[in-house]
């Protein structure tokens, strides 16, 4: 069996949830289970060096009526140098190495991957309700944390590195891990010695939470009420490729790096809300951000 020597072409960008392609590569997983590579895909893939949205919930569409689907079970972020395939945690280089191939590998059991064959014509379907839910949270995910960045812009004693809309990047600078969740998101920020250092102050914080929790609302609210345009621009069509999440809020255009998908307009996120709490880790005070419309 053969290796892709190109990447992927992603559709999902676009807020696809339907397409066509053929099948590239059927090989077994350790698990089992059987990674499939096409040469195009609008399924949605987790990304093992960040994998805050999960992968969509589609099926392979078989036939030319349709009277065949085979669930995707996972898809996951892989590369291949031609001659081996590496999913996940085990990919050995960064999208866009050279040499290597970004690709989806949409993970099916093994009692399907026999009805799938190299040259095989294939459809897909994603579940529309699962990647709406996920793109409202992806999207609630920036939004918040932009406004996070302005409600605690106060709390600098210098000036650090800053966000698309020129407040001091808390969140890219605290940010431990991100979850998108259906129809918001969570988000935990480390306040260690290195962000103090970086000039920012956590005296007081806990006293200050219901006030911050106040100022993001609002400032989300104003966003809300704007219909803010939002859409997803890209450098080219393959997985590796450079996408950046793009809003035109009231106070400029904000761009953020991202390979999700999302809504297009701020009107989507009404009712937005937002909650905090402070955790500790092994001594080191941990700020929780959680959205949720």
């Amino acid at each position: 069996m053969t290796l892709p020597r190109s990447g992927t072409l992603v559709a999902y960008p676009t807020g696809a949830l339907d397409g066509e392609s053929v099948v590239r590569h059927v090989e077994a997983l350790p698990d089992g289970r059987a990674a499939v590579l096409t040469d195009e895909t609008p399924v949605h893939p987790v990304d093992a060096r960040w994998p805050d949205q999960s992968a969509d919930r589609a099926e392979f569409v078989l036939g030319g009526d349709g009277s065949r689907r085979i669930p995707i079970v996972d898809a996951i972020v892989g590369a291949t140098d031609g001659a081996s395939l590496f999913v996940g945690d085990d990919v050995p280089v960064r999208p866009g190495a050279e040499g290597w191939a970004s690709v989806v590998v949409h993970v099916v059991d093994a009692a399907d991957a026999g009805a799938l064959q190299e040259g095989d014509a294939v459809g897909f379907q994603v579940d529309p309700e699962l990647r709406a839910a996920l793109s409202l949270g992806h999207t609630a995910c920036h939004l918040a944390s932009l406004a996070l960045n302005l409600a605690v812009a106060d709390r600098w004693s210098k000036q650090p590195r800053t966000d698309g809309l020129g407040t001091p990047d808390f969140d890219g600078l605290a940010i431990e891990r991100s979850r998108i969740l259906e129809g918001g998101s969570l988000d935990r920020y480390r306040l260690n010695k290195s962000l103090r250092r970086a000039g920012f102050q956590t005296e007081g914080l806990v006293d200050a939470l219901a006030e911050i929790e106040r100022r993001v609302e609002a400032r989300l609210a104003i966003w809300v009420d704007a219909a803010a345009p939002i859409r997803i621009e890209r450098a080219g069509d393959a997985l590796a490729d450079r996408r950046e999440w793009v809003a035109e809020l009231p106070e400029g255009t904000v761009r953020i790096p991202c390979g999700g998908t999302h809504v297009h307009s701020t009107a989507e996120l009404a009712g937005l809300r937002v909650g905090f709490t402070l955790d500790d880790d092994a001594g080191t005070p941990v700020l929780v951000m959680s959205s949720s419309r």
